[in-house]
């Protein structure tokens, strides 16, 4: 059989058709025979309508996934007196982020083994599937096993539908979608709480996962229909299924860590550094035996070169900069502010709202732009600078809000950039294998970033204080004195600061390489 390889000669490559050399091209040191490289004919283009209506069907099921992480938080006491179990209620929520975060690579590695239908239906069934089983668990245990199923398929939803926007969508154009569906995102944390508080209250609780039926069927028959006619770019190949266990198993023990430390144990307590060691084993393991695998389930040099690791380590640090602050900035708004918990949650939506502009606002500059990433480096530079006011200045709530809206608005321009730059700094064969692992990554990094937050609020007060809303005085209000407070969220700030100064520098770092695609103001000639 006939093999082409980075080796082959420049005329060799230009007597294939154009989409083909470029892939080839574009795939250091791999080795694609011409039955695995992408069809010669490939499908008709899509109509803007198929996209829209593939678009939409995206959105719809981000959505689910996006309101799951949140639709049970409300509901969890209704829970806990219904089953007489408080003690494991945590674990609703924790299964459901430890199977997310450690299927996420595998998605989207077999996303482009077996093709990106083949995964959405999977990904949605295994989510509807637990959805149910969640729904009519009779104990608290069957419900947290129904919670991992039901995690199965929401971690792999994220990534294959990003993939599939990268199908459909040339990479210029593709950072305005990317801004719609962190719009999707923001929506669907914003309402899962209030939903799943009205349903908890008002009708029953199996509500909140009975919901996700209608919404994962219609999102079906929206895109089942037009799937045959997404160009196909996967690649059949061998399965490394250790090397996805191997990861995965690093993933779990590393999250439990984050989980569990400071909580149920100290975090120097032998079973805490016992599960690190572990960790850390696992890794080295994966490592080890990626770097000896022909075909590894993560080839390690996808995430090196000059754009992957500054573009990882910069979303990364965006999302781990929101979500530690919302997790931990209720407290402040109750203990400095004296705002009520609901309160409190209203006082988040500049943060989560704001930052979706910001994103709307790169994916724009992407479309028209040639330097696309400045607008990204000029972002997360103002939200250096407005972390570190909130770190130096002592401001009124709506002082404080009307900085946490700036620091937001800049933030919200780097997931648009990083997420196209990745996909574009790779083949179309590996698309999903890269964006499963950057869904990977940011899920360690909120996580890493939310314990990390935690405990400097830990060591700055010198006591256990109440960061899961727990052991609040009457009132509401957590038993630590306003300035004490407010001196330690000085220290969270300062660490915002630092994350945002490391993404803004990794954003320099990375290479700005062309993106393909006609510009906004060439597409609206070509459609004159």
């Amino acid at each position: 059989m006939n093999q082409f390889t980075r080796q082959s000669s420049s005329a060799d490559i230009q007597t294939l058709p154009d989409d083909i050399a470029e892939e080839l091209t574009r795939l250091p040191g791999e080795v694609i025979s011409v039955s695995d490289a992408p069809p010669i004919s490939p499908p008709a283009p899509l109509t803007s309508d198929e996209v829209r209506t593939i678009v939409i069907s995206l959105m719809l099921t981000m959505f689910l996934a996006a309101l799951d992480q949140t639709i049970v938080a409300t509901a969890l006491p209704t829970i806990g007196r219904q089953f007489q179990d408080v003690s494991n209620l945590s674990w609703v929520i924790t299964a459901y982020l430890l199977a997310s975060t450690a299927v996420a690579p595998v998605f989207g590695t077999l996303s482009d083994i077996y093709g990106r239908k083949v995964m959405i239906i999977v990904s949605l069934s295994l989510f509807i599937a637990g959805s149910i089983l969640c729904a009519i668990a009779p104990s608290m245990s069957m419900l947290i096993l129904a919670r991992g199923l039901q995690g199965l398929g929401g971690g792999g939803i994220m990534p294959v539908v990003q993939t599939v926007i990268s199908d459909v969508v040339s990479p210029r154009e593709r950072g305005q979608y990317q801004a719609y569906f962190s719009s999707v995102w923001m929506v669907g944390g914003i309402l899962g709480p209030v939903i799943g508080g009205v349903f908890a209250e008002h009708l029953h609780w199996s509500m909140i996962f009975w919901i996700n039926l209608p919404l994962a069927a219609a999102a079906l028959a929206l895109l089942l229909p037009k799937m045959s006619k997404i160009p196909v770019f996967h690649r059949k190949r061998k399965v490394d299924w250790l090397g996805g266990v191997l990861l995965m198993a690093s993933a779990v023990v590393f999250m439990l860590v984050l989980t569990w430390g400071g909580t149920r144990y100290t975090w120097l307590s032998p079973t805490i550094l016992a599960m690190v060691g572990g960790a850390v084993a696992l890794a080295l393991t994966f490592v080890w035996h990626a770097r000896r695998a022909d075909e590894p389930f993560l080839p390690l040099p996808l995430l090196s070169g000059s754009v992957a690791p500054f573009a990882l380590t910069a979303g990364g640090c965006g999302l781990g900069a929101i979500t530690g602050l919302t997790v931990q900035l209720p407290l402040y708004y109750e203990s400095v502010y004296h705002l009520s918990a609901s309160e409190a949650g209203l006082a988040l939506i500049p943060l989560a709202a704001v930052s979706t502009c910001g994103a709307a606002i790169a994916g724009r500059t992407m479309a028209r732009a040639k330097h696309y990433k400045r607008v990204a480096i000029i972002g997360t530079s103002w939200a250096a600078i407005c972390a570190l006011g909130l770190t130096v200045t002592t401001l009124p709530l709506w002082g404080l809000l009307t900085l946490m809206a700036a620091f937001a608005l800049g933030l919200g321009t780097t997931f648009p950039v990083c997420v196209v730059s990745l996909q574009n700094s790779v083949a179309r064969p590996q698309v999903g294998t890269i964006t499963g692992a950057m869904n990977f990554f940011r899920s360690l990094m909120s996580s890493f970033t939310v314990a990390a937050f935690a405990a400097i609020l830990l060591i700055s007060l010198g006591a256990d204080i109440p960061l899961g809303g727990e052991h609040h005085v009457a009132g509401g209000i957590p038993a630590i004195p306003t300035e004490d407070m407010r001196h330690a969220f000085r220290y969270v700030f300062a660490a915002a600061t630092a994350l945002m100064a490391t993404a803004s520098l990794c954003l320099i770092m990375m290479e700005e390489r062309p993106l393909a695609g006609p510009t906004t103001t060439q597409a609206v000639e070509m459609a004159e």
